[in-house]
């Protein structure tokens, strides 16, 4: 952001506390808000091992004079602590991952109804915000699961909606037969990919499925996030780039409430195992809630830790005010 952008912003806002939050650090707005006094704040901070290296070797000076403007950097974990420590960060506490507290996402119970109707009993296997190459992966499990589930209907909501007709094509190439949600069509007997092409819509996709993997990690974009669908009673896929989650996925994997794989085998593998076995499935996700609720706690820790400063901006409204 220009410095006269940054200029104005705080002329006219004139801000008395800044949060910033995970990795977003625009340098002029820190530096010009540190220069007026306005204390600084990094929230459920998190800095990959990728950016660690990458900042400490090409700009170890102007990150540490960067981070030394923060009043204190609320880290997600002792890994991201202590690599915030490294680059310069003179207050740094581990407070947890606030994704952890999130709550369930929404659902039209209208949309739920209509859709639950449309499926029925069939088996659903979902991918949750996929990137390219992954809908192909998805395809070829629906190929693959279909001979021991004729039901099976595959579910893809993909990370970026305008993707739609590309993965139209992949699935007529596949000769399997389409459906898109904002097309208003509901999924019919003879559906057998279902494109949730919509904004806002996941939390109808996670009541829907029992297994969703989780997009965005057997393509290298580094995982997206699995707390939602875990809170709401799926068990879990993933590929092995989950970077942006690592912790997360790790403590997961580490306790059998999510599987990793590799490829489309390895995906078909493990979704036609939860598919046949509904108890090893539900032992998943018990063990996915009980890792979740074991990891939580940061959005208390993290008001907490923020209340001094409230505070001291509410103090100074009420002397403003008088």
């Amino acid at each position: 952001m220009p410095p006269r952008f940054v200029t104005r912003f705080l002329d006219h806002w004139l801000p008395e506390l800044a949060l910033f939050v995970e990795s977003d650090l625009w340098p002029n707005l820190i530096t010009m808000s540190a220069e007026r006094g306005i204390p600084l704040l990094l929230v459920n901070g998190r800095l990959s091992e990728q950016s660690f290296r990458r900042w400490g070797r090409w700009a170890g000076r102007s990150i540490g004079s960067l981070l030394h403007c923060f009043d204190l950097c609320l880290a997600q974990s002792a890994t991201y602590a202590e690599r915030y420590q490294k680059l310069g960060a003179p207050r740094v506490s581990i407070t947890g991952n606030l994704k952890l507290d999130v709550p369930e996402p929404p659902a039209d119970a209208g949309a739920f109804a209509a859709l639950r109707r449309a499926v029925g009993k069939r088996h659903i296997v979902a991918g949750a915000s996929t990137h390219p190459g992954e809908e192909i992966a998805l395809v070829e499990v629906h190929r693959r699961l279909r001979h021991s589930f004729p039901d099976l209907l595959t579910i893809i909501a993909p990370r970026h909606p305008d993707r739609r007709g590309e993965i139209l094509e992949i699935a007529r190439a596949a000769d399997l037969h389409a459906r898109l949600r904002s097309s208003g069509d509901l999924p019919g007997g003879d559906t057998d990919i279902y494109v949730f092409d919509t904004i806002g819509e996941l939390g109808l996709v996670y009541r829907l499925t029992s297994i969703v993997f989780v997009g965005g990690s057997l393509a290298s974009h580094g995982g997206q996030n699995p707390i939602e669908p875990i809170k709401l009673g799926a068990a879990i896929l993933h590929g092995p780039n989950v970077w942006n989650f690592a912790e997360i996925y790790a403590a997961l994997d580490n306790d059998r409430g999510a599987e990793q794989v590799s490829d489309a085998d390895q995906l078909a593998l493990r979704a036609g195992a939860w598919l046949k076995n509904a108890s090893e499935r539900a032992s998943a996700v018990a063990a996915a809630r009980a890792t979740v609720q074991s990891l939580g706690g940061a959005l208390g820790r993290t008001l907490a830790a923020l209340e001094p400063y409230l505070a001291q901006v509410r103090l100074g409204q009420a002397q403003h005010d008088a």
